[in-house]
């Protein structure tokens, strides 16, 4: 199978969906392409994602909805998107059934967006995207083929529940046991080097930008909504966790620079690493790329085959211990992975992957405009 595959499996899932709205939800639900600024905002906190969301549609709708979202994930990815979804429920648990972040409820599994840009196609351009909180899924559609899924976004609050018989759920679990395996397996000169920071940062670094660049830092929660609040109690709300977040964790403006994104990498060269050190990175690697489909996954992978997986770089911060805050991150080029799991006592998870050279597609579109409109 190829891409082309996965584009029609896009395609047609698209056309289903759309078809199945009336007109009022129609006008949410796709919009025209480009759309420039609105097609690159994206969201993980629990706001307004832009799109019709699964609570304003019908249960068959709904199943349409997930079908399309199924199309741009693998088998494992769409299981832990499902399960991040059921999470809302268990957050809504722990937090006293109180949160409500201006709305009836706060924390809802049914509050989670899709819209569509551009008409589904085998010609032209088109994209679309789903997310909600702790979710957020792009993919670009270009002639037919799958040419941009980045950013991509999963998380998990919590990052560890219980389960029946005495097992846990840890729907990102992975990405933190193959990335702790990785840095307790350097000796000590190859993990200082690895440690860019003692104290991790409280969110990602490059946090919801649309494009990441030299010097960028750690994006206080406020800024990661959609607009400001109009409530001063959900403002004054969001601006307090933020600094107890901040305080709890002893983060200052001297680690904000050792953590800011550098053109180039921090960290230590996949090259700097032993030949099982090097395939431990790509297993930790493939935990980002195997959330899309297996022919796109594969495509992604061919990037860093043989030597050239040495040109990345894996950086570090925060505790090695487990169950203490910490972060790390993936950089090369055209790759830029970030996990981070400081909140909550280390049991909330937020993890990203980025191109920065063709996030939504831009690379590919520029080069196809560049050919074809002048």
């Amino acid at each position: 199978m190829t891409d082309g595959d996965v584009a029609g499996r896009m395609v047609e899932a698209a056309r289903a969906w759309l078809g199945s709205l009336d007109d009022g939800q129609r006008e949410a639900a796709r919009w025209p392409w480009p759309a420039e600024e609105e097609r690159h905002r994206w969201y993980y906190t629990p706001t307004d994602h832009g799109g019709l969301p699964l609570a304003r549609m019908g249960q068959r709708q709904q199943q349409l909805a997930m079908r399309l979202v199924a199309s741009g994930l693998s088998r494992p990815g769409f299981v832990t998107v499902s399960t991040i979804l059921g999470l809302e429920n268990v957050l809504d648990q722990l937090e006293g059934w109180q949160v409500d972040w201006g709305r009836e409820r706060g924390r809802d599994p049914q509050l989670y967006w899709l819209r569509v840009f551009g008409e589904p196609s085998t010609e032209g351009p088109w994209s679309w995207r789903f997310g909600g909180h702790h979710v957020s899924v792009h993919h670009v559609v270009l002639d037919g083929t799958v040419q941009g899924s980045t950013p991509c976004f999963l998380g998990a609050d919590p990052a560890a529940s219980p389960l029946l018989g005495g097992h846990v759920l840890r729907p990102l679990g992975a990405l933190e046991d193959l990335a702790r395996d990785l840095i307790g397996s350097f000796d000590e000169e190859t993990a200082t080097k690895a440690v860019i920071s003692a104290v991790a940062p409280t969110d990602l670094v490059t946090g919801n930008r649309p494009r990441v660049g030299e010097g960028d830092k750690a994006m206080g929660l406020p800024e990661v909504w959609r607009g400001r609040f109009d409530d001063p109690r959900l403002a004054d709300a969001v601006e307090e966790f933020q600094r107890q977040a901040d305080a709890h964790i002893g983060i200052t403006p001297e680690h904000h620079d050792r953590l800011s994104l550098t053109a180039k990498p921090k960290g230590v060269s996949a090259a700097e690493m032993t030949a099982g050190q090097r395939d431990q990175l790509r297993a930790v690697l493939m935990t980002f790329l195997g959330r899309v489909p297996d022919e796109l996954a594969e495509q992604e992978a061919k990037k860093f085959a043989g030597d050239a997986i040495k040109d990345v770089r894996f950086a570090w911060a925060g505790s090695r211990e487990p169950g203490r805050p910490h972060y790390y991150r993936l950089q090369g080029p055209h790759l830029l992975a970030e996990y981070d799991n400081t909140q909550r006592e280390a049991n909330h998870v937020h993890t990203v992957w980025r191109d920065p050279v063709n996030d939504f597609g831009d690379d590919v579109l520029a080069s196809h405009i560049a050919a074809h409109h002048r």
